[in-house]
């Protein structure tokens, strides 16, 4: 049976919030608050944006145009593993955030633009999964609110799916954990490609799809 994205996106946002809390509150004293205050504003309006968008915008042409961005900027740093990523300047956060917040509400995948930024940011491994947490926490909470409000949440099997996911995600995020403890800030940053090169790929199938 194949699930409509109003189903799906608020299922992953509250796995994703739940886990955002896990790692957000054990590793809350390392965020880097002034990357969060930068790109917040813009990944707010993008939230809202997203979430009125969501049952009414084509959504084969902005999954495919994500997924070959995600996909190419993923190779690129497979490509260049072994070098430092180059500082970029923090006016990106505009852009990253912005997309981020709309793709994030509308497909429940709005992680690679947070990641893509956050990265050329932040050098330390440890920091960076810190931010990325304690961002997608603040911005899921405004996520869950804008999707109250539209009534997306109303569904009680909903919620009977995130307790059956629940489990799971959290036995991943255990044995994420455990494996990031032990990889070097290089093998750290392999990592992030190859999951950013999974999520342009899965971006291509939900089109597909």
């Amino acid at each position: 049976m194949q699930l409509p994205l109003t189903f799906v996106v608020p299922l992953i946002l509250l796995t994703d919030f739940t886990a955002s809390l896990v790692l957000g509150g054990l590793h809350f004293d390392k965020v880097a608050w002034p990357e969060i205050r930068r790109l917040l504003p813009a990944g707010l309006i993008g939230v809202a944006a997203g979430t009125l968008l969501l049952v009414s915008l084509p959504k084969t042409p902005m999954l495919i145009g994500l997924g070959t961005f995600v996909i190419l900027f993923a190779l690129r740093n497979l490509v260049f593993a072994g070098r430092p990523p180059r500082p970029i300047a923090a006016w990106w956060a505009w852009p990253a955030g912005l997309t981020g917040g709309t793709v994030g509400a509308l497909f429940g995948t709005g992680g690679p633009p947070y990641v893509i930024y956050l990265s050329h940011r932040l050098a330390d491994k440890g920091q960076l999964r810190a931010t990325f947490s304690g961002l997608f926490f603040i911005e899921g909470l405004a996520r869950i609110g804008s999707f109250t409000l539209s009534g997306l949440l109303l569904d009680l099997r909903l919620f009977w799916a995130y307790l059956a996911a629940m489990p799971v995600a959290l036995a991943a995020l255990w044995l994420g954990s455990h494996v990031h403890a032990r990889l070097s800030n290089d093998q750290m940053m392999r990592a992030i490609s190859l999951i950013l090169l999974g999520s342009g790929v899965s971006l291509y199938i939900k089109a597909l799809a």
